[in-house]
């Protein structure tokens, strides 16, 4: 169960950097959200979705 978890959270950061890498944001606004979503890998893409695509 942990691996399917663990599993299930690296998909949800990777298609929230795919997200934040596609979007036509400032370069450094790109940059700081990636260093987010990789810092914090549950709150990181969960902040991104409420904050960034209101």
């Amino acid at each position: 169960m942990g691996r399917l978890i663990s599993l299930l959270i690296v998909v949800i950061d990777i298609l929230a950097i795919v997200d934040i890498l596609r979007s036509n944001k400032a370069t450094d606004k790109k940059i700081l959200w990636v260093i987010v979503v990789l810092l914090l890998p549950i709150l990181g893409p969960i902040l991104y979705y409420i904050i960034e695509k209101k």
